[in-house]
């Protein structure tokens, strides 16, 4: 999988090109975004599946680190996968 690139980084906005994500990965992100009360708006665009990489676009409200919300959720997507494979005995 390619890396993901910083498309925009500027004061509340966060914006990322995620080669290889799909719907089902970044709903995840944005279904837990949506819920979150320092999230203003959270929105994914996918394009053409066969030419453009998926994006991720954050706004958080003023105070908050865009980049600093979604490393924390990207950290508490990670534990519950972790979890589940623990459950599961892998």
């Amino acid at each position: 999988m390619a890396a993901i690139k910083v498309l925009l980084r500027e004061g509340n906005e966060l914006r990322l090109r995620m080669p290889g994500e799909n719907h089902t990965s970044l709903q995840q992100f944005l279904s837990r975004l949506d819920d979150m009360d320092e999230v203003e708006y959270a929105n994914f665009f996918l394009g053409h599946p066969e030419l453009d990489a998926a994006e991720l676009y954050l706004r958080t409200k003023d105070g908050h680190d865009p980049a600093a919300v979604l490393l924390g959720l990207s950290g508490e997507l990670s534990q519950a996968y972790s979890d589940l494979a623990d459950s599961l005995g892998n």
